[in-house]
C-alpha cells in the first residue's frame, strides 16, 4: 500500500520543515527532544504509512501481452487470421512464430533493464536507534514516523530526513545524494538526508520526512516517473503506420475490384492474405533487435555494458552530454595542490608536518591526500608519536605530539582560521595567509593550515595547503574527442560554483557556469529565460537531483537527444530521464539500474569509442529499414497493379513466404556489416579502376564524406528514398513481365518463376544500394553479409532452375534474370544518388523536418 502523506506534506511543505527554525519544526510536528510516545508513534505509522518507498508492480503477463499490441503486431495478427480462414497452415505457423519471437525479444529487453526503485530501496538503512516513551530502542527503519527522535552514530546510515538537535557537529557524506565531493559538516538545527553516511561524530535528530516525502523518496519518484518511448520505438511505429496505410489502401482497392468483377470470396481472401503478408515487415523488429544485440556485444568489448538495447540507437543521436563531475571528470580523490609556505619554510617541511599530524589507519580522505603527497614516505619513520588527537568537528584540527631526531615537538593541521588563532601571527603574516586562502577559495580549493612548535616554544605557522579533487588524466582529451563527434558537453555538479569553474577551465570545457539554485524560481513546465540559458552554459553547480532532472527535461523539450553520466543515487532520476543514461565505473546500484549503459572502465574515454560504434550500428539499422520498406513497396505495388490491369497473380503465396524466409533471414547478417568509419574507411578499388568517383564527384553527384555528427532517424529521407527505389523496382518488374508475357508469350507459371527470381535477386542487391549514402562502392561490405546474400540467392536460383515449389526455368533463363537484375542494380544506385539531393539526411531537403536540425556546439544534431 502506498504511504499516505506525512505531516511534512499535510501541515506544511517538507522543504519548509528543512528550512524553518528548529523550535518551529518541533512545534509543527508536535514533538520534542524526548521523542514520541509509543502510542503516538503507532497512530502516526497507521495514519501516514511506513518509512519506505511505495512499490509499483506491473503484472509480467500483462507486460508480455502488451508486446502483441501495435501497428506491426496488428498487421501480423491480421495475416494470421487470413491464413486460418483460407487454411494455409504452413504460412500460419510461420507468421505466428515470428509474432511470438518479436514479443519475446521485446519483453526480454525490458526485463533486462532491471528495477531501479528496488536498487534505491536497498540502500536505505535497515534499523534505527529511536527514543520512544523516553527510552532508546532499536527498531526497523520502516517504522519511523515524522516527529521521532533518532540517534546518529559514526558509520551509520541516516534513516530519514532529519533536523539535528543540540550536540556537537557531525560530518556527513552525502555525495551519493547531492554530488558534493567531500563530507560536509552539519550541526544543531541543520538538515541531513535519508541515505547519507555519518563519517564523524554523534548527535540526535528529529525526523521531519519519511518514505516518499524524503529527499531520497522524491529521487525514487522521479526515477519511476522518468522514461518514455524511445526514438527507436517511434521509428518502428512510423514505419509500421506508413506500411499499414499503404497496405490497407491497396487491399481495399483490390477487394472493391474483386467484388465488381464477381470473383469468388475464397480467391479474394487468398489474395488479401498474400498482399498482407507481402506488406508486413515481419522481420523488421527482430532484425533491428538482433543488430542492436550484436552491437551491444561489440560495445561490451569496449568496456560499455548495454542494459537497454534501444540506447545504442539513442547514443548515435546524442548531441548534448551532461556529465557528472565527481568520479567522472575528476578522480574523486583528494590531492594536494600548490602549497603556500610562509617565508623561510620549505614546502617539503610543510607537507611533512601535515603528514605527521595525520594518521593513515583512520582512512580519512584528507589524511590520505596529505600522506600521499610526501616525496619520501620513509621520512616519517624518524618520528615517534607519543600522543595523537584526531580531527573533530568542535576543535576543527588534528594534532600530534612526537619525539623527533632533534627532540620533542608538536604539529597540528586544520581549518586555517583555527590554526591562525592557535599561532597568533603578526597582522602582516595573517593578511598574507588570508590572501592565499581567498585565492584557493576562488579556484575552488579547500585550504588546510599547518603549524608546529618545538619543545615548549610557541606555535609557529608553516603555511597553508590546498586540497582539491583533480581532473582525470584523460578528461581533457576525452572532452575534445567528444566535441569532435558533434557533442556539446555540460558539467553538472553538486559542488560549489568556484570548483566547477576551475575544473571546467582545467579540462578545456569552459567557465560559463551557473548556480543551479536559479532554477528554483522558475516553474518546471514553463519556458523561461532560465531554460533558454541552459543551452548556452558550460556547466551547472550546486545541483540537486530535481535540478538535474529539470536540465535534462528542458534540453529534451528543446529538441536535443540528451546523454547523462553519473555514479550516485542523486544521478538516478536524470539517468532514467535522459535518452541515454550512462553509469560510470564504480557507480552505485541505483545509478547502474537507472542507466541504459554502464561503463566498466573509469572515466569518460570509453564513451568516444561507444559513440563511434553506436553510429556504425545506426547506419546498419538505417540501411535495413530503408531496404525493407523499399522491398515491401516494390512487391505490394507490383502485385496490386498486375491484378488490377492484367488480372494476373505474379507470385504465389508460397513464393511470398520463400521471399520472407530467404531474404529477411539472410539479411540478419547486416548486423555484422561494415559501416562508415572516418578513421579507417574500407573502400572498393573499383573507383580507381574506372575513374567513376572523380567524374561523379566533379558533377556533384557523389556527396562529400559526412562530418562526424550525431545520427538520427530522418523519416522523410528513409520513407522518401524507399518510395523512390520501390517505385523503380515496380518499373523493373513490369519490364520483365511485359517482355516475357507480350514478347516471348511464355506460360504464366513460367513467368511467375522468373518474376520470383527477379524479386529475390533484386531485393538482396538493394541492400548494397541502401547501405551507403554515396555510390555502392563507397566501402566494402562485410564477408558475413556477402556470404549470406550469395548463399541465399544461390538457394533461390536452384529452386527456380530445378522447379522446387514452382515451375523450373533452367540455367539459361536464370542467368538472364541475374544479368537483368544487375543492370537495374546499377540504375538503382544512380537513382539513389539523385534522390539524396531531394531527401538529404540533414536540413535543406524538400521534405526536411526542422526539429531534426538543431545546431549544437561542434556539430549538428
Amino acid at each position: 500500500m502506498a504511504a499516505k502523506p506525512s505531516p511534512a506534506s499535510s501541515e506544511t511543505d517538507t522543504k519548509s520543515l528543512l528550512e524553518l527554525p528548529l523550535p518551529k519544526v518541533l512545534s509543527t510536528l508536535h514533538s520534542s527532544a524526548a521523542g514520541l510516545s509509543a502510542e503516538e508513534a503507532a497512530q502516526r505509522l497507521e495514519r501516514y504509512g511506513p518509512n519506505a518507498i511505495a512499490e509499483h508492480r506491473v503484472n509480467p503477463l500483462l507486460r508480455f501481452l502488451g508486446f502483441f499490441w501495435g501497428p506491426i503486431p496488428g498487421m501480423i495478427e491480421v495475416a494470421a487470421l487470413l491464413s486460418a480462414l483460407v487454411r494455409h497452415w504452413t504460412e500460419l505457423g510461420i507468421i505466428l512464430a515470428l509474432l511470438v519471437i518479436n514479443a519475446v525479444v521485446g519483453f526480454w529487453e525490458e526485463h533486462q533493464a532491471g528495477n531501479t526503485v528496488d536498487a534505491l530501496r536497498k540502500t536505505l538503512a535497515l534499523e534505527a536507534l529511536v527514543k520512544r516513551g523516553g527510552k532508546w530502542r532499536r527498531i526497523a527503519a520502516r517504522e519511523l514516523v515524522p516527529g521521532d527522535v533518532v540517534r546518529l552514530r559514526l558509520g551509520g546510515v541516516v534513516p530519514a530526513d532529519l533536523r539535528l538537535l543540540d550536540g556537537d557537529p557531525i560530518q556527513v557524506d552525502q555525495s551519493a545524494l547531492t554530488g558534493e565531493s567531500l563530507p560536509v559538516e552539519r550541526g544543531a538545527g541543520e538538515a541531513v538526508y535519508s541515505g547519507s553516511l555519518v563519517k564523524q561524530g554523534e548527535i540526535d535528530g528529529c525526523v521531519v520526512a519519511t518514505g516518499g516525502d524524503t529527499f531520497f523518496g522524491r529521487t525514487a519518484h522521479m526515477v519511476e516517473s522518468a522514461g518514455g518511448t524511445s526514438h527507436f520505438q517511434k521509428a518502428i511505429l512510423r514505419i509500421g503506420d506508413y506500411l499499414i496505410v499503404l497496405a490497407l489502401a491497396l487491399v481495399i482497392l483490390i477487394l472493391l475490384v474483386a467484388l465488381f468483377r464477381g470473383e469468388s470470396m475464397m480467391s479474394t481472401l487468398q489474395f488479401a492474405l498474400v498482399l498482407t503478408v507481402a506488406a508486413i515487415p515481419v522481420a523488421l523488429p527482430t532484425v533491428l533487435s538482433v543488430t542492436l544485440a550484436v552491437g551491444a556485444r561489440l560495445l561490451a568489448h569496449k568496456q560499455a555494458v548495454v542494459t537497454r538495447l534501444a540506447a545504442i540507437e539513442e547514443l548515435a543521436g546524442v548531441d548534448v552530454l551532461c556529465s557528472d563531475k565527481t568520479g567522472t571528470l575528476t578522480k574523486n580523490q583528494l590531492t594536494l595542490g600548490e602549497p603556500f609556505a610562509v617565508e623561510g619554510v620549505d614546502a617539503r617541511d610543510l607537507v611533512l608536518a601535515a603528514a605527521l599530524a595525520s594518521r593513515e589507519e583512520d582512512a580519512d580522505p584528507i589524511d590520505e591526500a596529505v600522506i600521499g603527497a610526501l616525496d619520501d614516505r620513509a621520512a616519517t619513520a624518524a618520528y615517534r608519536v607519543t600522543h595523537f588527537q584526531p580531527f573533530d568537528p568542535v576543535s576543527k584540527r588534528s594534532a600530534a605530539t612526537l619525539q623527533g631526531p632533534d627532540g620533542p615537538l608538536e604539529v597540528s593541521k586544520g581549518a586555517p582560521q583555527v590554526i591562525l588563532d592557535l599561532v597568533k601571527p603578526s597582522q602582516a603574516l595573517r593578511q598574507q595567509v588570508e590572501d592565499a586562502i581567498d585565492d584557493f577559495a576562488r579556484r575552488g580549493y579547500r585550504a588546510l593550515g599547518v603549524a608546529r612548535r618545538d619543545g615548549h616554544d610557541d606555535w609557529r605557522l608553516l603555511g597553508v595547503l590546498s586540497l582539491y579533487d583533480p581532473p582525470r588524466d584523460d578528461s581533457k582529451a576525452t572532452l575534445a574527442a567528444a566535441r569532435a563527434q558533434g557533442l556539446a558537453v555540460k558539467m553538472v555538479t553538486g559542488d560549489q560554483l568556484a570548483i566547477g569553474r576551475e575544473i571546467g577551465r582545467q579540462i578545456g570545457l569552459g567557465d560559463r557556469f551557473v548556480d543551479a539554485t536559479v532554477f528554483d524560481d522558475a516553474r518546471h513546465h514553463e519556458g523561461s529565460g532560465v531554460d533558454a540559458s541552459i543551452e548556452d552554459t558550460d556547466g551547472f553547480a550546486q545541483v540537486y537531483p530535481e535540478h538535474k532532472f529539470h536540465i535534462v527535461d528542458v534540453l529534451q523539450r528543446r529538441g536535443h537527444i540528451v546523454g547523462m553520466t553519473g555514479d550516485g543515487v542523486n544521478d538516478a532520476p536524470a539517468l532514467k530521464k535522459a535518452d541515454v543514461g550512462i553509469a560510470v565505473s564504480g557507480a552505485t546500484d541505483a545509478a547502474r539500474s537507472a542507466a541504459a549503459i554502464v561503463l566498466l572502465a573509469p572515466g569518460l574515454s570509453v564513451i568516444v569509442d561507444a559513440l563511434r560504434e553506436s553510429r556504425r550500428i545506426f547506419e546498419r539499422m538505417n540501411s535495413y529499414a530503408t531496404y525493407r520498406i523499399t522491398e515491401t513497396i516494390r512487391v505490394l505495388l507490383f502485385m496490386t497493379l498486375s491484378i488490377l490491369f492484367f488480372q494476373f497473380y505474379p507470385v504465389t503465396p508460397v513464393m511470398i513466404v520463400l521471399l520472407a524466409l530467404l531474404n529477411d533471414g539472410a539479411i540478419l547478417a547486416i548486423a555484422y556489416d561494415r559501416a562508415p568509419d572516418a578513421q579507417r574507411p574500407q573502400r572498393w578499388h573499383m573507383p580507381r579502376v574506372l575513374g567513376l568517383a572523380t567524374v561523379l564527384g566533379s558533377l556533384g553527384v557523389v556527396p562529400a564524406p559526412d562530418a562526424q555528427r550525431p545520427q538520427r532517424w530522418h523519416m522523410p529521407r528513409v520513407l522518401g528514398l524507399a518510395t523512390v527505389l520501390g517505385a523503380l523496382g515496380v518499373v523493373e518488374s513490369f519490364g520483365l513481365f511485359y517482355y516475357c508475357a507480350r514478347v516471348l508469350q511464355m506460360d504464366p507459371d513460367l513467368i511467375r518463376t522468373l518474376i520470383y527470381l527477379k524479386l529475390s535477386v533484386s531485393g538482396h542487391l538493394t541492400i548494397f544500394v541502401t547501405r551507403t549514402r554515396g555510390p555502392f562502392w563507397s566501402f566494402r561490405p562485410s564477408r558475413a553479409l556477402l556470404a549470406a546474400v550469395v548463399g541465399t540467392q544461390l538457394v533461390a536460383t536452384l529452386l527456380t532452375v530445378y522447379g522446387l515449389f514452382m515451375t523450373p526455368i533452367g540455367w539459361e533463363r536464370a542467368l538472364w534474370v541475374w544479368a537483368y537484375a544487375l543492370f537495374w542494380f546499377v540504375m538503382e544506385d544512380f537513382t539513389k544518388l539523385a534522390a539524396n539531393r531531394i531527401f538529404p539526411s540533414e536540413g535543406g531537403g524538400l521534405l526536411a523536418a526542422s526539429h531534426f536540425h538543431r545546431h549544437v556546439q561542434g556539430g549538428q544534431s
